[in-house]
């Protein structure tokens, strides 16, 4: 099954921003995957800290978090590259990081939507170079429609 699905939890259902699922498959496609189950959670600063604290033993707000979730096997032995994953995002952070940005909310939705694709592709932006790195990449898909 191959599908990118939008889930809503411990905030309001919302349309307004929401890019494309053609824009999402167009991102990861031109990174060299192919879709495989890509689910966006969007939720709200307190539902994403609880899984920042649950998950990977940390207590602060962050934007995005991501887990892969490959079917068992695949990767190892198929090798088709489908990416497939969880991506956490906080709308709250997201409208934070819209003031702090000086941009408008769709803008800075996508940037965290890709910035959590990217990390599922196995960028990481522990470090200034891997960080220039990951904005760049944001800023070419955030160009694209």
């Amino acid at each position: 099954m191959y599908k990118i699905n939008y889930f809503f939890e411990d905030i309001k259902p919302f349309k307004y921003g929401l890019p494309t699922k053609k824009w999402i498959e167009k991102f990861v496609l031109s990174e060299g995957w192919k879709i495989g189950v890509l689910n966006f959670i969007f939720c709200s600063d307190k539902y994403l800290q609880k899984i920042n604290i649950k998950y990977l033993k940390k207590n602060y707000l962050t934007d995005v978090i991501t887990f892969e979730n490959s079917p068992f096997n695949i990767k190892s032995k198929l090798k088709d590259n489908s990416l497939h994953g969880d991506i956490f995002i906080s709308v709250d952070r997201v409208k934070y990081n819209k003031k702090v940005y000086k941009t408008i909310f769709a803008k800075e939705l996508k940037r965290v939507m890709v910035h959590g694709g990217l990390h599922l592709m196995g960028y990481d932006d522990k470090t200034q170079e891997e960080r220039v790195r990951m904005a760049e990449k944001e800023n070419i898909y955030l160009e694209t429609e």
